[in-house]
């Protein structure tokens, strides 16, 4: 027997970013979870859309302006952020260094994607004609971050770490407390990446990675017990840095700043050594 959604009553299959939000499918989700079913999520769910240059570079050269005076602004913040990992995640499973990687990583690996590529569909959803284009990543740059799986984990460490800074610095300065509770549940879970990628650079002995910074170490937790942030400004200099945007195709800067608030002084994330 089928059910509604597609599943047979012990495998759910989800085919779309659209279908992760429905109510029937949650339900089937959780169902499943305490009978031992299954959950597939197709490949249409991870494919780019016909005009999504996120890995490949080419295409049309665009320019996202960020107006961060409003929760829109800030949402697609967000929004070109998770555009930016979800693609880096999808690129590493697709790199020929993921099938040198142990059960371990490659678990992390595509439970990091799937979570990346939701948050990225859901903020396409939720601004929907308001959203900012597809930004185009440096195809050489993409290339080199995915040569192996130490240089995968840094660079995955990168993203985790300044994903988790720019929703620090950006929730201040929403508005809808709908909007701010959903950052909140996305950067618990980009918290948890950042710690399951830690421990998995300390915890595998990978050579030249620094002792001491399993799950978080004080180069990101404070004395206080407080994450480090960063202004919008702040993390799209160290995202520009990396070139991993092919800015030959996409640039981003920053309209209209948001209205300043008080908050704690900038501090971001140090750059993983080695």
């Amino acid at each position: 027997m089928t059910d509604a959604d597609g599943s047979d009553g012990r495998e759910l299959v989800i085919g779309s970013a659209e279908q992760l939000w429905q109510p029937s499918s949650r339900r089937n989700f959780l169902r499943l979870l305490g009978l031992g079913g299954t959950v597939v999520m197709l490949p249409s769910l991870f494919a780019c859309n016909s005009d999504d240059n996120s890995v490949t570079g080419t295409g049309t050269a665009t320019a996202v302006t960020l107006n961060l005076s409003n929760d829109t602004g800030i949402l697609n913040y967000a929004f070109a952020l998770e555009q930016l990992e979800a693609a880096f995640y999808t690129a590493v499973v697709a790199s020929s260094a993921f099938s040198g990687m142990s059960a371990e990583q490659k678990e992390v690996m595509v439970d990091l994607r799937n979570h990346e590529v939701i948050h990225r569909e859901f903020f396409r959803q939720v601004l929907g004609s308001a959203r900012v284009g597809d930004l185009a990543l440096n195809s050489s740059t993409v290339t080199t971050i995915t040569a192996n799986t130490a240089t995968i984990l840094k660079t995955a460490e990168m993203f985790e770490d300044l994903g988790v800074a720019a929703y620090n610095g950006a929730g201040k300065y929403l508005t809808d407390s709908a909007n701010l509770l959903v950052a909140g549940k996305i950067v618990s879970v980009e918290a948890r990446h950042a710690a399951a990628i830690r421990d998995l650079r300390e915890g595998l002995s990978l050579s030249g990675t620094p002792a001491g910074t399993r799950f978080a170490g004080d180069d990101v937790v404070n004395a206080s017990g407080l994450d480090v942030k960063l202004e919008p400004s702040g993390v799209l200099t160290r995202v520009a840095a990396t070139n991993v945007i092919d800015m030959t195709k996409t640039s981003v800067s920053i309209g209209t700043q948001p209205t300043t608030k008080p908050g704690t002084d900038d501090q971001g994330p140090p750059s993983p050594t080695p």
